[in-house]
């Protein structure tokens, strides 16, 4: 970036050279006929040209510079969070947590140089070679199914995994004390399914841990060469120690057999762990328990002495690493004691292990149940214990995806032209930390904007003090206009993971606004730590949505229209409007400056209505004038007919240059092709009958009284459109885009299939109008009850049947679709099954 800046200066100040030298008369060149100077006049015309032009270059240079540096400049607004919020000073409970939600179990503390911990397993002699080694969560892996049975998002948590014929259960419990986050243990328990014949394997845990390089470890050995226990410094968290307690039979405190091996080397960089261990399973090494015969397992040949890694490891980040291998079945337990923790009272605690950790699990577990109930009324609802235990699910898949991450995004800026003619390189984002759930632990282990506020409508209602630390988190990526990238790739874990077109973020691109769904939520509760958090964030939420206003204007007043969609490349069917979330749910079939999207306008109606109440409540008289007649001009029924009631459609609908006469037909060798026959598109509202043409039901925009409440709730109610028995679908059955592939290597996303987030806002939208007296009460109130039962009733055979929470749900037969575990906005199951909107 400081090179960039010297050219542009270097060309800026050379422009000026130019002209100031044609201003006197040009560069001293004498004319070839005469040796005198050129005419006065000709001179001045001359430099007057050369120095329009000059001034005019150097103009577009500066104005170039000025945006590719706001870019990725942070916004000057006072933060919505307290300095160091996420330091064991300010926040001990949240310092340490399971916030590497893209590996089976881990914890790290919340800091810009974390220190981490991790599991790997491998059952030993059931495949040749190496062992299957399970580390991090891959889709394809066959593991399952997995998840979170109890997580209460700050101290304690239960997870089973099934791998194969074994079943795995991991816990965790911190206990406070003293000024670094307090203590920790894990159990890890590893059973044979019950309905497993086969012969119990040899299983390997490997318990890690990892710094940056300036972190201290050091490894006590007894006098057998074993591992006692690995003692630490770091200046977050004081003097510490880990250690591997020995192993018992499941339910027992008698040590049960196990073979030991280590492995301490230099840190690979976090995301090539995995490689590290499994290429480093290279030796032979035999298994005797007493009484039994010997069996081999492939082990870690590793030394305790950390000057045999040699003077190239030396001052860089290190990764131990202890193997226990040992017959099916066993639990092992890893304490973490912090030493400020043990130095707080007069006697050392005594440690979380053994029958106190048994005992800490059971409260922790019986605690979070009762809870859960007088949080979200399931059984008071009269909801079967299975689906009780599906809300308890998903609440603790969700919160057990929260991560926290840190590090440089990559950002195109925003250069006032169509992005085809931009001709500028990515720039790094300053550093800035994100504490985020995230939509999957398999596929998307990462911060989504859009997302993060289906995921806090949720979280919210659980515990509002990780809501406010989220979206406290998210205000602060915001830049110097507004801008939050609409995806978060932080650090080299998350950068690992994302396919390399994806990485950079452009900050023309927008996402919908929901995090103002929460806000809303929170408003309306009326809380006082989370008004006083409002206030506290209320320049950044409105810098976001005047920057949303601004930025994505359409063609007319009062249209908006999405900027980011895909050229009209001859492989895609219609093309993908991305930062709308929607993906590639049809818009106008030749993208063009002249669209209106439906569903931007209704997000934007929907933003000057929250910021202009939460204004209001705050005093801000300017503010609260400036978006009242803003929002009172969106919610008007007039315009919103104007811009966007397709009366030959019967419905709401998007504008723009389309037809429907597009499809994919094979052309060798090129694959499938886009055709594009009669009629020829033209300016027309766009006939996609779907999610889109229902936002400004979904998001309430509409009086009880409207006319155009009653065709889009019949619209929605038919199963040749929009019904389906498993929730509504995406994109209407009638539709000619229904179930068709983008492109031939693009299968279908958002055209058909049953998505919880949107059925969510449909709920809440039933509810509401169901509640009002008008003309379509009536009609409301019965789909809300058919819909909630469609919807819940599907997604709970689907987990009864799978194990998991997916994506989304096939609108034919209801299958879970998709990428999975999905504890994402699917968990918005759990608000669904409590009525809770």
């Amino acid at each position: 970036m400081a090179r960039g800046e010297r050219r542009r200066r270097a060309v800026q100040a050379e422009g000026v050279r130019t002209a100031e030298r044609a201003a006197r008369g040009g560069s001293g060149r004498r004319d070839g006929r005469g040796g005198a100077p050129r005419s006065t006049a000709g001179g001045v015309a001359v430099a007057v040209v050369v120095l329009s032009l000059a001034l005019g270059l150097s103009g577009r240079w500066v104005l170039a510079w000025h945006r590719a540096r706001r870019a990725v400049t942070l916004h000057s607004a006072p933060p919505a969070l307290p300095a160091n919020s996420s330091s064991p000073a300010v926040a001990p409970g949240l310092f340490w947590g399971t916030y590497r939600p893209h590996v089976y179990f881990g914890m790290k503390t919340r800091s810009p140089k974390p220190l981490l911990t991790g599991l790997m397993w491998a059952q030993q002699g059931t495949t040749p070679g190496t062992p299957k080694l399970r580390h991090t969560c891959e889709q394809g892996d066959g593991l399952g199914p997995y998840g979170w049975e109890f997580h209460d998002g700050l101290s304690f948590g239960r997870q089973h995994i099934q791998d194969g014929a074994l079943w795995l259960t991991t816990e965790f419990v911190k206990r406070p004390g003293g000024q670094h986050g307090g203590d920790w243990s894990w159990r890890v328990t590893v059973e044979p399914q019950a309905s497993s014949t086969s012969a119990l394997p040899l299983v390997s845990l490997f318990f890690y841990v990892v710094t940056d390089g300036k972190e201290v470890l050091l490894p006590e050995v007894e006098a057998k060469g074993q591992l006692k226990f690995i003692s630490g410094h770091t200046s977050e968290l004081g003097d510490f120690r880990f250690t591997l307690m020995p192993p018992t039979s499941p339910g027992d405190t008698a040590p049960k057999y196990g073979s030991y091996n280590v492995f301490w080397t230099s840190n690979p960089g976090l995301p090539l762990l995995t490689e590290m261990v499994k290429n480093s399973l290279n030796s032979w090494f035999q298994h005797r328990p007493p009484g039994a015969s010997p069996e081999r397992y492939l082990g870690l040949p590793g030394s305790l002495k950390w000057e045999d890694r040699g003077p190239s490891a030396q001052g860089q980040g290190q990764f131990l690493i202890q193997q226990v291998t040992l017959k099916v079945p066993f639990s092992v337990e890893f304490v973490f004691e912090s030493g400020s923790a043990q130095a707080g009272g007069n006697q050392a605690l005594p440690r979380l292990a053994g029958s106190l950790l048994t005992q800490t699990l059971e409260s922790h577990a019986e605690a979070f149940r009762e809870r859960f109930e007088k949080t979200f009324h399931l059984k008071e609802k009269g909801l079967s214990p299975g689906e009780q235990a599906l809300g308890q699910a998903a609440l603790s898949g969700l919160l057990g995806g929260i991560g926290y991450f840190y590090g440089q995004g990559l950002v195109l800026p925003d250069m006032g032209v169509e992005e085809s003619e931009q001709k500028v390189d990515p720039a790094l984002f300053p550093p800035v930390p994100l504490f985020t759930a995230v939509p999957s632990r398999s596929f998307f282990p990462r911060g989504f904007l859009w997302d993060e506020g289906f995921h806090q409508l949720v979280v919210q209602r659980w515990d509002p003090y990780l809501t406010r630390e989220a979206l406290g988190h998210w205000l602060g990526l915001l830049n110097a206009d507004g801008w939050i990238g609409r995806e978060q790739i932080l650090g080299d874990e998350a950068r690992a993971r994302v396919p390399p077109e994806f990485l950079v973020q452009r900050a023309v691109h927008a996402n919908p606004p929901t995090l103002l769904l929460p806000v809303a939520h929170m408003l309306e509760g009326g809380d006082p730590d989370d008004l006083a958090f409002l206030r506290k964030a209320f320049p950044r939420l409105h810098a976001w949505f005047s920057w949303l206003h601004q930025s994505q204007a359409g063609p007319v007043p009062l249209s908006y229209r999405w900027r980011g969609r895909d050229p009209a490349l001859p492989t895609l069917l219609n093309p993908k409007t991305l930062p709308s979330g929607l993906d590639d749910y049809p818009r106008a079939s030749h993208p063009s400056v002249a669209e209106r999207h439906l569903d931007l306008r209704c997000w934007v109606a929907l933003g000057a209505r929250v910021l202009m109440r939460l204004a209001e409540y705050l005093g801000e008289a300017e503010v609260a004038a400036e978006l009242g007649p803003l929002a009172a001009s969106l919610e008007a029924a007039e315009s919103l007919d104007e811009l966007h009631w397709a009366q030959e459609l019967g419905v709401f609908a998007d504008f723009g240059n389309h037809t429907k006469a597009v499809q994919l037909k094979p052309r060798p060798p090129q694959g499938l092709v886009r055709v594009v026959g009669r009629p020829q598109p033209r300016l027309q509202y766009v006939d996609a009958l779907g999610y889109v043409s229902l936002f400004p039901l979904l998001l309430r925009l509409l009086d009880p009284n409207s006319s155009r409440l009653g065709p889009l709730l019949d619209i929605l109610a038919d199963s040749r459109h929009l019904w389906s028995p498993f929730g509504l679908r995406s994109l209407a059955a009638s539709s000619s885009f229904y179930g068709q592939r983008n492109s031939e290597h693009d299968p279908p996303y958002w055209r058909g299939a049953v998505w919880l987030n949107v059925n969510y806002l449909a709920l809440g939208a039933l509810h509401h109008y169901g509640q009002l007296k008008g003309p379509h009460q009536a009609q409301a109130a019965k789909l809300h009850s058919e819909l909630r039962a469609n919807v819940v009733g599907n997604v709970w055979r689907q987990y009864q049947s799978t194990g998991f929470l997916w994506e989304q749900y096939s609108d034919r037969d209801g299958r879970g679709m998709g990428c999975r575990p999905f504890h994402g906005w699917t968990s918005l199951v759990l608000l669904a099954m409590a009525e809770d909107y």
